[in-house]
């Protein structure tokens, strides 16, 4: 294989690598975004699921305006990291949440798995994240 060809295999797949990594950020974000949105618009479901919950009405859009901060930091090259850390502390307390109130398994088990997505699309779009956290080793 010569050196032409190589790196031609290697840009294509960093570019599939951030398409990807930008798809899953943009599927996660935009979840979280309406998540966000129907709790600041105090949607009657969501007031219902929140009260059903144990937290009271009044913090529903407290919590709203929290989540849309840590997706818009998400969002931005710049703060992406930290928007990740934040949602990831964010998706922890759904979890406390769910599992004090005893909601079924599938409650719970998104929440963590909503997590490793919002990290999975940063990983594989920010190459320093993937140096830091590579998931084999190089020989």
């Amino acid at each position: 294989m010569t050196a032409t060809m190589m790196l031609t295999k290697t840009n294509e797949l960093s570019r599939m690598r951030l398409l990807a990594g930008r798809v899953l950020t943009g599927l996660s974000a935009a979840f979280l975004i309406f998540d966000g949105g129907m709790k600041v618009l105090k949607s009657p479901f969501v007031v219902e699921a929140t009260v059903q919950l144990g937290y009271p009405e009044s913090t529903i859009i407290g919590i709203g305006i929290v989540l849309l901060g840590c997706t818009l930091l998400y969002l931005i090259p710049r703060t992406s990291i930290f928007g990740a850390l934040l949602l990831t502390a964010y998706m922890g307390g759904a979890v406390a949440t769910h599992v004090r109130a005893q909601q079924p398994v599938f409650n719970i088990v998104f929440s963590v798995v909503f997590a490793c997505l919002v990290w999975g699309g940063i990983w594989l779009r920010e190459p320093r994240l993937a140096e830091l956290l590579p998931l084999k080793r190089n020989a």
